[in-house]
């Protein structure tokens, strides 16, 4: 039976990473390549089939498969955090179930979009897959895109009585978030940000890392920033969290993962075709996300 942590499992530059296509299916060679290349640049932490990988538009064969890869292909270098979440509690089960048995590290699970449940019904959520399965679980609270916000409350309660919960994944741009979580829950809760553009901030305010959207295409990067950060050399981490500032800027200039499969694209890690309703980003996007990367070294 899985226990709680003592000490966070999950720290640093982790990436939340894209799901490459070709010909309207998986591309199986690209995804574990990226993957490789993803550890030999120093990236701290896998997350596949999450909703940068398009999960909303993967099959269950293709979702469950994904995470087999990034399982086999890392084969145990680096932890694994495998994209589990749905509105439909049922399916969320089903993705974490798979996932444990597939050996990954933690499951990562999405407030349900659309739905718009209650703060009781994101508590029954995850006490229901809490419940089904042992594994260390990460919530992940982007009001933006699931329109409902877990209150401070709600995430102590579920932090307080279900066993399985160790932290948060939060994309709520709301930097006062992470002291507050601190004093209700402690330093052993886990904090990651999912806003590269405020990652320095948030790191300040003791949060333990990032699960990374940047990090897709420059993973050197941002290891290298957290490495500084946790070695106190300020002017490194500052220098770098600048230079990448126009690029976190251009790769949300539509809607994501969009900017980042063409930016993948232009270093040659995949095609940059997403699943529809996420269409072709546009001719002015694909010249922001170019200068964005020239001005990040990434090209010259």
């Amino acid at each position: 039976m899985y226990c709680k942590l003592a000490h966070p499992l999950f720290k640093g530059s982790l990436v939340a990473l894209i799901t490459p296509f070709k010909n309207g299916k998986v591309d199986e060679n690209s995804f574990r390549n990226l993957i490789d290349w993803q550890i030999e640049e120093g990236t701290q932490g896998l997350v596949p089939a999450g909703t940068t990988g398009e999960c909303p538009t993967l099959s269950h064969r293709e979702h469950k498969r994904i995470v087999e890869i990034c399982i086999e292909q890392t084969a145990g270098r680096i932890p694994i955090i495998a994209g589990a979440g749905s509105n439909s509690t049922n399916e969320a089960i089903e993705f974490t179930s798979h996932a444990a048995k597939a050996g990954a590290d933690a499951v990562l699970h999405v407030m349900p979009y659309y739905n718009k449940p209650t703060q009781e019904g994101m508590f029954r959520h995850f006490e229901a897959i809490n419940n089904a399965v042992d594994i260390p679980i990460i919530m992940y609270n982007i009001p933006g895109r699931s329109v409902i916000d877990m209150s401070l409350m709600t995430m102590k309660r579920c932090y307080e009585q279900l066993k399985n919960i160790i932290g948060v994944k939060d994309a709520s741009a709301d930097l006062v978030r992470p002291i507050k979580y601190r004093m209700a829950m402690g330093g052993n809760f886990c904090q990651l940000t999912g806003e590269d553009a405020s990652v320095l901030p948030y790191l300040s305010h003791r949060g333990h890392g990032c699960i990374s959207v940047t990090a897709n295409i420059a993973p050197k990067q941002l290891f290298n920033l957290h490495r500084a950060w946790q070695n106190r050399d300020l002017d490194t981490a500052f220098t770098i969290n600048e230079q990448l500032q126009p690029l976190h800027e251009a790769l949300f200039c539509e809607s994501s993962p969009g900017p980042v499969k063409y930016a993948a694209s232009l270093l040659g890690i995949c095609e940059s075709t997403s699943r529809l309703p996420i269409s072709e980003i546009a001719n002015e996007s694909k010249a922001m996300v170019k200068n964005a990367m020239c001005q990040a070294g990434l090209l010259s």
